[in-house]
């Protein structure tokens, strides 16, 4: 379990509730949510991870909540501020340190990293 980390700064209050249930249920509840995207689609199922990393200023380990998606073996995440110009500060922390631990499908694993900003002609098709 990730209790050695602290909640990510700045989180929503939602993120927070999530969070804390991913963790105190073991993954067994969070880890698939049911939202329905902004426009005119139905409800979905989207699939959270938790990710944590290390600060890169402070040294401090966070942990933060993220909807993913797969391609093949690899994991899908979209680093965004909800369309800020901005990245966010776990992706900051990921660029200068390339070491994090992620909790996904009620386990907890290390994996290696390959960060690779997507482009819009690479990233259409791979993220709903």
């Amino acid at each position: 379990m990730m209790t050695d980390a602290k909640l990510g700064p700045k989180m929503q209050e939602w993120q927070v509730e999530h969070t804390n249930l991913y963790l105190k249920s073991g993954g067994k509840e969070g880890h698939v949510m049911k939202r329905t995207p902004p426009g005119d689609y139905p409800e979905m199922d989207v699939y959270s991870l938790l990710l944590t990393t290390t600060g890169r200023k402070s040294g401090e380990r966070f942990v933060f909540p993220l909807y993913y998606g797969t391609t093949g073996d690899s994991y899908i995440i979209v680093a965004s501020k909800g369309g800020a110009p901005d990245h966010p500060g776990w992706y900051k922390n990921l660029v200068a340190i390339l070491r994090s631990r992620s909790r996904s499908e009620r386990k907890s694993s290390r994996r290696r990293l390959a960060l690779s900003p997507a482009t819009s002609a690479r990233s259409f098709g791979r993220w709903p």
